[in-house]
């Protein structure tokens, strides 16, 4: 399967949040996110195993009762039902990475 940038829709979550679906099976998807600088992921769970790795930009990120400031190169796995969220530091893109899929983004 290839997947073409010009045939992806970004999706304005609003607050300074974007999200493009890049690809997705019945398994596994990956998705953009991009932040403005002082932008917040907001504390969440689900029941996803999840993979985030950081294309660029520097943001501080709770994974349950750890927090810490990541940056370009940096990769973050949330297994599923923890809470996580993040703040966005500098502005900056994340590849996230689900298994199953996350349904919800799909027809939410």
């Amino acid at each position: 399967m290839f997947i073409f940038h010009k045939e992806t829709t970004l999706d304005d979550l609003g607050n300074g949040v974007t999200r493009r679906i890049l690809a997705h099976d019945g398994n596994m998807m990956a998705v953009e996110v991009n932040f403005e600088q002082g932008a917040i992921g907001p504390m969440h769970n689900h029941p996803h195993e999840q993979l985030t790795y950081v294309l660029s930009g520097e943001f501080e990120f709770t994974i349950g009762e750890e927090k810490h400031v990541v940056r370009a190169g940096d990769t973050l796995y949330k297994q599923p039902n923890i809470m996580h969220g993040c703040v966005c530091l500098k502005p900056g893109t994340l590849l996230d990475t689900f298994t199953p899929i996350r349904e919800d983004f799909l027809h939410g």
